[in-house]
């Protein structure tokens, strides 16, 4: 079975359509590649999307308060966990399923001569409320990146 590699460009993507549609594909046995993991964007306002996510990440458990879960600050992490969100990643075709996603910062030098595939249905020109990108959040909440 010849193993076919999508490779998809999440600028100017809506992060959770864009997660719906590539989970589908990775439970089809696809490789995915998403690139411009930093463009992707989240709808809503600035101010409100960044005191949810800080929200999420000061919550810890009840019994160790100075442990909890770790929840990932780089764009490309959060978008690989949205994926995630997505996928039955608990069963043995999840897992298998979630391995062949990789998810990147930029364009990388071994994608580059790729025709990156962009989604129709998860374009951010159809939002009509105010949106950020995905490196934005990232950065208020603790990415340190470029």
């Amino acid at each position: 079975m010849a193993e076919k590699t999508s490779v998809y460009d999440a600028s100017g993507m809506i992060v959770g359509r864009l997660a719906s549609i590539v989970a589908k594909r990775l439970l089809r046995g696809e490789n995915v590649v998403i690139v411009n993991a930093e463009r992707a964007v989240f709808s809503g306002s600035r101010p409100s999307a960044i005191e949810k996510v800080g929200k999420r990440m000061r919550m810890r458990s009840h019994f160790a308060l100075e442990k909890g879960p770790k929840r990932p600050r780089r764009p490309d992490n959060i978008l690989r966990r949205a994926v995630r969100g997505m996928l039955p990643w608990k069963t043995p075709r999840g897992k298998i399923a979630y391995k062949r996603l990789r998810v990147c910062l930029g364009l990388p030098e071994r994608y580059r001569g790729a025709t990156a595939q962009t989604v129709a249905s998860a374009s951010a020109s159809k939002l009509k409320c105010k949106h950020s990108t995905l490196g934005e959040l990232a950065r208020q909440v603790g990415w340190e990146g470029e």
